[in-house]
């Protein structure tokens, strides 16, 4: 059996690792399913989802330099976020248009990527980077400097 991302296997868990566990296939072959691919929520203790011996389901990932990457997580139904209502602060204070008497309805917000995540979290520790850097700067310039 030729081994191809996106197969679905099952396999039994051999040995357990900080990072990750490594699962033997059929046919002699064995794979590593990451810790960061064990669940869909954070992992910190791999031994609290998985043991060894177990017998397990998991899909190829990826197949680089005769490793075989693995994933458990990937063949688990994703969990739903819950998003709240968000209020509507353009009209009145309850939320309502200008123009009507009842709600006006709140569009769900697209789901963000995971470039857009990067991107706003890259923005904020920029921003209170510069933020930091020039309160440092400022702080030297104003402070006398000491004689030795």
């Amino acid at each position: 059996m030729e081994l191809t991302v996106g197969a679905i296997l099952e396999g039994k868990v051999k040995t357990i690792t900080n990072f990750g566990a490594f699962v033997a296939l059929p046919e002699n072959k064995t794979g590593m399913v990451h810790i960061s691919e064990v669940a869909n929520a954070y992992v910190s203790d791999i031994r609290q989802h998985l043991t060894e011996g177990q017998d397990v389901k998991v899909m190829v990932i990826g197949l680089e330099n005769g490793k075989v990457n693995l994933s458990i997580k990937r063949l688990e139904p994703k969990p739903q976020r819950e998003n709240a209502p968000r209020n509507n602060f353009r009209g009145n204070h309850q939320g309502q248009s200008q123009n009507s008497s009842r709600p006006a309805p709140v569009q769900p917000a697209a789901p963000k990527t995971a470039d857009q995540l990067f991107e706003e979290k890259l923005k904020a520790f920029m921003t209170e980077s510069d933020s930091k850097l020039s309160s440092l700067k400022q702080y030297s310039e104003h402070r006398p400097r000491r004689r030795r």
